[in-house]
């Protein structure tokens, strides 16, 4: 469990409040507008109205205090700027920003972020290959060309063992778990049979997932 600072509690950043609350987390959530710290009151641990580019207001919360800080706001990227580099400037351990933009990103990371979030890019890359690379299921993106791809048994591979296969030797991938329905099975030996009705959890490129699945 960690203790968490959220600032920003447009769409975006009620999402990661109740997300970081379902993962077992202490959340703070902080915004100007009093209707939206009320809209999170009920499930994170705090919420507070104020201003987070005011220093007196952040010295007050205790940001060096806590093990993350987000900087999730939207639609003001000067007060997001700020933000972020008063956290830093108050000893904060780490601070995880809001983008919007690539040049957004690129300043927030010079002015003292940690790490940026950037939803838009991130969702358009796993839009277009999720909807546009025949057969991947769904993906993780790890970098800009591998991941953690899911996909279904090829014909060729059902009633095969993975030792016979060899797939990291003929493809460069790694089977990292296969799943059934709801069941998700990591004890993947050169023993294990695949069948029709399983999907596999590859790392690799994406171009070879492609290979792979054309062959």
């Amino acid at each position: 469990m960690k203790s968490v600072l959220l600032i920003g509690l447009g769409h975006f950043g009620q999402i990661l409040a109740k997300q970081l609350v379902k993962l077992g987390h202490e959340v703070l959530a902080v915004d100007r507008e009093e209707e939206r710290v009320n809209e999170v009151l009920p499930y994170v641990t705090n919420a507070q109205i104020g201003d987070c580019t005011s220093p007196e207001f952040l010295r007050e919360l205790g940001a060096e205090s806590f093990d993350i800080c987000f900087v999730a706001i939207s639609g003001d990227f000067q007060s997001s700027l700020e933000a972020t580099s008063l956290l830093k400037e108050q000893g904060a351990k780490t601070v995880v920003a809001r983008a919007e933009t690539d040049i957004q990103e690129k300043f927030l990371l010079r002015n003292g972020a940690d790490a940026v979030v950037y939803p838009e890019k991130q969702a358009s890359r796993w839009a277009a290959t999720r909807y546009t690379v025949d057969h991947i299921l769904d993906f993780i993106e790890l970098d800009e060309t591998h991941g953690i791809f899911e996909i279904p048994v090829p014909d060729g591979w059902a009633g095969k063992n993975v030792g016979a296969l060899a797939i990291r030797q003929k493809y460069n991938l790694n089977i990292l778990a296969i799943r059934r329905g709801d069941a998700l099975d990591l004890s993947i030996t050169p023993e294990t049979t695949l069948t029709s009705e399983q999907t596999l959890l590859v790392l690799g490129d994406r171009k070879d997932v492609d290979r792979c699945l054309r062959a």
